[in-house]
Order: C-alpha cells, then structure tokens, then sequence
C-alpha cells in the first residue's frame, strides 16, 4: 500500500469532509430516497433515480476520501524550517522573462488547488524546485514551453 504525502493541513480537511458528507449529506439523501419512495411507482419516478444516483456518488466519494486517510503519510509543516525546499515549504518565484511573481505551497497530490496556492509536489514546477534555496534558478519544461525561474523567498510555517 503506496503512502500518499500530505499536510496536516489537507488531511483536515479530508476530515471535515467525510463528517460532512457523513453527517449532512448522507442523511439528506436518505430522506430524499424515502420521499421519492411514498409517490409510488419506482420504474418511471425521476426523483428516486436521481437521488439513488446521489447516493452512489457520494458512497463512492466516502470510499475514495477513506482510502487516502489510511493511506496519509501526515507531515507537519509547522515543524519544518531551512533554506531548501522540500515537501510544505512555501516558496515564491519569479519567471526570468517576464518578471512575474508567484507563491504556492508545495502539497500532496489530493490537496493541490491552484486557486489557493497548492501545487502538488508532482507538478512540473515543484519537482523542479526540490532541494533548490533562495537565489537559485530553475529551468522547468511545461506543456507551454521551457520557463526559468529564479527562487525568491522560502519559508515554513
């Protein structure tokens, strides 16, 4: 059994997840299942089939997000500090050619959103930038092209 890298972080909130989807949705769709049920005849009830449908995606859901927390290898940021980057680090660069800056921590797979600043450790960007310090240039191959960054700032919290 592979073990997934995680931040203490996003294996909270695959927690809050599951009791959400435990203790909200799940009895929501139970109820909806037994309205569908008292109007009658299943075969040609739309509104049963499409809360059964409900139910499979979030039972398969349930299954997937319990799957990763046993198999979540939770590494605490908080204890992390230095100069080079690795795995939770915090990090700023700037792209050589535009001058464009951009921050991110570098997270598991399951918990990467770009919209908030995680990029998974296996994106291009940042297993570019492992073992890499403050002042150091990388050159990174992405779906666009070769970019080059040089690392501006690096931090653990």
């Amino acid at each position: 059994m592979q073990k997934i890298p995680m931040t203490s972080a996003g294996f909270k909130r695959l927690e809050e997840e599951i009791k959400h989807l435990k203790s909200v949705e799940r009895p929501a769709i139970i109820e909806a299942i037994a309205e569908a049920r008292s109007h009658g005849d299943l075969s040609e009830n739309a509104e049963y089939h499409a809360a059964r449908e409900k139910q499979s995606f979030i039972e398969g859901r349930l299954l997937d997000l319990e799957d990763k927390m046993s198999r979540a290898d939770v590494i605490d940021t908080a204890k992390m500090n230095g100069n080079v980057i690795k795995f939770g680090a915090y990090v700023k660069v700037v792209d050589e050619d535009t001058e464009h800056e951009q921050a991110f921590q570098i997270v598991g797979e399951y918990e990467a959103d770009i919209e908030k600043g995680l990029l998974a450790l296996t994106a291009p960007l940042p297993r570019a930038l492992i073992g890499k310090q403050k002042g150091d240039s990388v050159e990174v191959t992405t779906p666009k092209g070769t970019k080059a960054y040089e690392v501006v700032e690096v931090r653990y919290k």
